[in-house]
C-alpha cells in the first residue's frame, strides 16, 4: 500500500539495505531490534552515533551485524536530513521517481515480476549521488514495492485492485 510518511520511507529503505543477501524472514523477525536500536530510524538521532553506538550495535545480536551496512545507515540519515534541509520531504523525492502516484501493473504470475526497474535505477543512482549507500536497483525496486510506488500484486489479488484505486497523481515538489 502507498507510503507517504517520510521516516517509514526512511526505515523501510535501510532495512532493504541490511536485507540485501538475506532472507526478507531474518530482517521480518528482527525488525522489532532494529527499531529499538536504531531509534525508531529517527535520521535525526542516528546521525548523532559515534564510535561507541557503531560498537554497541555490532555486538547487538538482535540486529544483523554487518559494520558496512550500519555505516551505511549513519551516513544515510545525514543525506535524508540534508534532503528535508534542501526544503523537500523525503516522501516527495522519492515518489518523483513514479511521477506520484503508484505503477500499475498487470501481473498474471508473481514469476513476471522483475527485480527492477527504469524507474528504480534512476533512484538507485540518485540516491547515491546524494550519499545514500545499499541502493542499488534491485533494493530500489524492493522498496518501491513496499511503499506501493509499484502494483505488483498480480492481477488476482485483492490488493491489487486496492491499489490501483490509489493511482492518482500527486502534486509533488521539484527536487
Amino acid at each position: 500500500m502507498p507510503e507517504h510518511d517520510d521516516r517509514a520511507l526512511f526505515e523501510k529503505l535501510i532495512l532493504d539495505g541490511f536485507q540485501a543477501g538475506l532472507a526478507w524472514i531474518t530482517i521480518l523477525r528482527k525488525r522489532d531490534n532494529f527499531r529499538a536500536t536504531f531509534d525508531r530510524f529517527e535520521p535525526e538521532i542516528i546521525v548523532k552515533y559515534g564510535p561507541d553506538k557503531l560498537e554497541s550495535l555490532m555486538q547487538d545480536k538482535g540486529i544483523v551485524r554487518n559494520r558496512s551496512k550500519i555505516e551505511s545507515t549513519i551516513r544515510s540519515a545525514q543525506a535524508w536530513i540534508d534532503i528535508r534541509a534542501g526544503g523537500q520531504s523525503f516522501d516527495d523525492y522519492l515518489w518523483r521517481f513514479v511521477g506520484g502516484a503508484p505503477i500499475n501493473k498487470a501481473w498474471k504470475s508473481w514469476r513476471e515480476t522483475p527485480t527492477e526497474s527504469e524507474e528504480s535505477r534512476a533512484m538507485s543512482k540518485a540516491l547515491k549521488k546524494r550519499g545514500f549507500r545499499f541502493v542499488g536497483p534491485t533494493i530500489c525496486y524492493a522498496l518501491m514495492q513496499a511503499c506501493g510506488m509499484v502494483n505488483d500484486h498480480v492481477v488476482g489479488c485483492p490488493c491489487h485492485a486496492k491499489v490501483a484505486k490509489m493511482a492518482v497523481p500527486r502534486r509533488i515538489g521539484a527536487e
